[in-house]
């Protein structure tokens, strides 16, 4: 994509300490999102995908997180070098996150309107000036937005009070109060049935698309980043190991941990259980020396297990970490999961 982007992560390194010695977490992830672009981060669960964002954020539990490498350039400017102060204007003017349990991200002993209004305060253009009738109506005007009947009675309700698809949307109108360029959606829809969930994301989809907001999706769910995303990371144990335009890595993936993802959505045609990708991801403590996929992957060679390999281009704007594609030269390999393949 042209253009200059609005974040761009750059070899970002974290890791975290504990008794044991040092986690590596995430082991130089490079990211891009433009303006206005819709991108997915899918993995496993313990990816890494979460951390990144927190990353991004800078709300990494300190000290036991550390970053110990890479730069988050937000608008060209280094996230990791500001000062508290500029910090504060890049959260919620800048960047905003809805997290995955919007009963955790609620705080359960204040009302909706008293968390609401603090949101407001803090996110707003000079929202320390505004009187209490209008912080009031600009909270009323934000609950509107995310289709939440009764806005007025709401302020007054407290989260437990709420069905979690209603709280959901609450944090979206938080996260939306200060027209971010960037939103950030960890699962929205994890805690909530399909039906909510569906609703929650068609939501967010107009709201990004009315603002021009770009979104970064991180979710299990490869039918949700079908439909809902112009490009796709992949996410494998800390590293980004294939990203690509949506349509383009749904019709052809490379990486071997994207095909045994593919291979495991069930499908409506029917045709049988996949098995799934055998094995576990890595340890963080002791990870592999290569390719941190090796241990699983069908395909590994003698390379994979001392060198790790870097993100090239194995078709025009298609990117992949992995051996099987060298520099400039697309190779033809059987494309489809077979575990039995396997070195």
């Amino acid at each position: 994509m042209s253009g200059h982007p609005l974040l761009e992560i750059k070899d970002l390194y974290v890791q975290f300490n504990v008794y044991g010695g040092a986690l590596k977490v995430l082991d130089g992830v490079n990211i891009e999102v433009h303006p206005g672009e819709k991108v997915g981060l899918v993995g496993e669960t313990g990816a890494g995908k979460t951390t990144t964002m927190k990353a991004v954020l800078h709300v990494l539990p300190e000290p036991a997180a550390q970053i110990t490498g890479g730069e988050i350039l937000f608008d060209g400017q280094d996230i990791l070098k500001m000062v508290p102060s500029q910090l504060k204007q890049i959260r919620g003017k800048g960047i905003a996150m809805i997290f995955q349990d919007p009963t955790l991200a609620l705080n359960p002993v204040f009302t909706v309107g008293e968390q609401m209004s603090a949101v407001v305060q803090y996110s707003m253009e000079a929202g320390r000036n505004l009187t209490k009738r209008e912080v009031r109506e600009r909270s009323i005007t934000t609950l509107k937005e995310v289709s939440l009947a009764d806005p007025e009675r709401l302020l007054g309700n407290y989260p437990i009070q709420l069905s979690g698809g209603m709280r959901q949307r609450i944090c979206i109108a938080m996260a939306l109060a200060a027209r971010p360029k960037l939103l950030i959606a960890d699962e929205p829809g994890t805690s909530l049935d399909v039906t909510i969930q569906d609703q929650v994301l068609r939501l967010l989809d107009e709201l990004v698309e009315k603002r021009n907001t770009a979104i970064i999706l991180i979710t299990h769910s490869l039918g949700v980043v079908r439909e809902r995303t112009d490009r796709v990371y992949v996410m494998y144990a800390g590293n980004i190991v294939e990203n690509a335009p949506t349509t383009q890595l749904y019709s052809r993936s490379f990486h071997p941990y994207t095909q045994g993802l593919m291979a495991a959505v069930p499908k409506l045609t029917g045709g049988g259980v996949s098995d799934g990708i055998p094995g576990r991801m890595p340890a963080y403590l002791n990870p592999p020396q290569g390719c941190r996929f090796s241990p699983r992957c069908p395909r590994v060679m003698e390379i994979c297990r001392g060198e790790k390999p870097m993100l090239r281009e194995a078709s025009p704007g298609h990117q992949v970490a992995c051996f099987l594609y060298p520099r400039g030269n697309e190779l033809e390999i059987n494309t489809k999961w077979n575990v039995s393949s396997g070195g």
